[in-house]
């Protein structure tokens, strides 16, 4: 990748519905070039997919929460596609530290949410877990 496509992704990060022409606009390149660039990026699979990004407090009924899990021996990698199967959580990221990842898991009730965190600390290889629940912006 290089300056363009990292620009390329920046604007998509904002502005995700973007034209093809608004793109080459802001980029100072043709459309065809953004077309290619974008075809390239998914085909790559650099660029996995587009989401919508809500405004905080729009969805204001979901209980939204950060799990911290700690990973027994070399099973990270069961357990990060045990985990990517779930579709309560909606990111998971690495980290350091006592923990290994942090789950980042929204629901729609207090039932959902109990049961996800049956489901996550039952998997093979989650050695322990800690969860904090998200309440408002600070």
């Amino acid at each position: 990748m290089d300056d363009l496509d990292h620009r390329l992704i920046a604007l998509l990060r904002t502005d995700g519905r973007a034209s093809l022409s608004e793109l080459a606009k802001r980029l100072g390149v043709s459309r065809g070039t953004v077309q290619n660039r974008l075809d390239r990026l998914i085909d790559a699979e650099i660029i996995l997919g587009f989401t919508v990004r809500l405004k905080s407090g729009a969805q204001s009924d979901r209980i939204r929460a950060i799990m911290m899990i700690e990973v027994a021996g070399k099973s990270t990698r069961k357990v990060v596609q045990a985990l990517r199967g779930l579709p309560e959580i909606h990111a998971l990221h690495s980290t350091n530290g006592a923990y290994d990842l942090i789950a980042e898991i929204e629901v729609g009730n207090l039932a959902e949410f109990d049961r996800v965190l049956s489901s996550v600390r039952s998997i093979e290889g989650v050695a322990r877990s800690e969860t904090s629940l998200l309440l408002a912006p600070a």
